[in-house]
This record gives structure tokens, sequence and C-alpha cells, in this order.
């Protein structure tokens, strides 16, 4: 395979989908991971009716070792290189009104699970086929509720807003897990960023926000830097349109 791939775990609607979509459009081949196999393929449907065929369906459940170690097999029969891992499933893990005084153990647990933990489960699974990339990049979504600084911040515009308590606190965990690896990986070409898409118009915000296509071009922007790109930084150009730059 001589075009670039890439991976986005869910990838099947949403961000991850119209990601798929941008990357398809700029000659990439892409696995479209989804945890049901089912809506995965639809998506890929959906994309190949507007001919992008370069696409795969992979059943990805990144809470599950066996899920993505089959994954893992089945993106090695296609490819011996990986140029963009994308991590974008994540939940909310939470209910309304989404207070820490509120949420339940099991709640924590799910997020963590899915938020962070899959996160690392698929990086180490696939760590060695990014290897093996000339400019390899792993962007992790993250979002600016996950800013420690910014949500303690009277100032901030969205001070007041729902701070959706185990979300955010998932997301925190991730930054720092992104921070982590950046370092771990500093003297290789991979370069590693958190980026926030933004309040975007997805089930996941009940549809509120902007649009999907603005979002999916803030990760791509950051899967496709060069070698002299940024690495170990907290993205949001929402928050910060000058340089996107935000505090962890």
């Amino acid at each position: 395979m001589i075009m670039k791939t890439a991976l986005i775990t869910g990838a099947n609607k949403g961000i991850g989908f119209e990601t798929a979509r941008q990357l398809l459009q700029q000659g990439f081949f892409v696995f479209v991971g989804s945890r049901v196999l089912e809506n995965g393929l639809q998506a890929v449907e959906q994309l190949n009716s507007e001919g992008l065929t370069n696409v795969e369906a992979i059943q990805l459940d990144v809470t599950d070792l066996q899920s993505v170690s089959a994954a893992k097999d089945e993106v090695m029969r296609k490819t011996n290189v990986l140029d963009v891992l994308i991590n974008n499933a994540g939940i909310n893990g939470g209910r309304a009104p989404y207070t820490v005084l509120e949420a339940q153990t099991n709640e924590y647990l799910n997020a963590l699970q899915t938020n962070v933990i899959g996160v690392a489960n698929v990086t180490q699974a696939f760590i060695h086929l990014l290897k093996t990339a000339s400019e390899p990049r792993i962007v992790n979504v993250s979002t600016s509720v996950g800013s420690l600084t910014l949500q303690s911040d009277p100032a901030w515009p969205a001070y007041n807003y729902a701070k959706y308590g185990v979300y955010a606190i998932s997301k925190a965990a991730l930054n720092m897990y992104t921070v982590q690896l950046a370092y771990e990986l500093r003297d290789t070409n991979i370069k590693v960023n958190a980026v926030c898409p933004g309040l975007t118009k997805t089930d996941f915000t009940f549809f509120n926000g902007g649009e999907v296509s603005v979002a999916a071009n803030r990760i791509i922007k950051y899967a496709l830097i060069d070698n002299d790109g940024p690495t170990g930084k907290f993205f949001s150009e929402e928050t910060n349109p000058d340089t996107g730059l935000i505090p962890w």
C-alpha cells in the first residue's frame, strides 16, 4: 500500500466519521474503527456512495483487549505501516446533571476505561506500525473541559457552564497520558498531541455547537503536521483561535 494510512477509533459516526471522510478526500486509506462492526460497515457504505472507496471497517472496541488485538491483526493484513492514529472513541460516562457529588463508581470506571485506558490499549497495539512510518502522528481527541487551568478560572467564559464532572476528569487524565506518551516518544519522529475539536453538533452534545466539518478539520490539522510541528501540546482553536494552544 503506497498511500498513507490512518486508523480512527469511534469513526462510524459524528466527528470520527467526518474525520474519516476528510482524510479520504486527501488521499488516505482509512480504517474506520467501530465498536459494533455493522455500524462501521454502514459508515463505509455511506462513504463508498460518495465515491470514497479506500476505506475499510474494523471492529474495534477499545475497552476489549481481544478486540484491540484482532483489529491490529486485521490492519496488518492490509499494511505494515500506519501513518496516523486518531484516538477519537469516547463516552460521556455520566448522567445529568453530571456532578461529581452524584456520580456513581461505575460511571467513573466506564469513562476512564474508554477515554484513557482504551486510548492506551490502542496506542500500545499499533505503536510498532506507527514507528515504521516516515511522519507518524497520534492525535488524542480531548476537550477544553479537561483543562484544569480553564475549568478553575472564573474569568473563563464557560466557567459557569456544566462541568461534566466524570467526563472532564477522564479527559484531564487523557491529557496527562498525552504528556507522558509524547515524552516517551521524544527521541522518535512520532508527534503526539491532544486536540479539542470544540463544541460540535453531534449526538454526543445533543446536537448543540458548531459544524462537524470544522471539528474534523481541527483534528486533521494536527494529524498532518510536518516534522517541525509541535508534540506534547494541547490545542483548542475554538478557545484560542490565534495559536490554538491552551493550558493544561
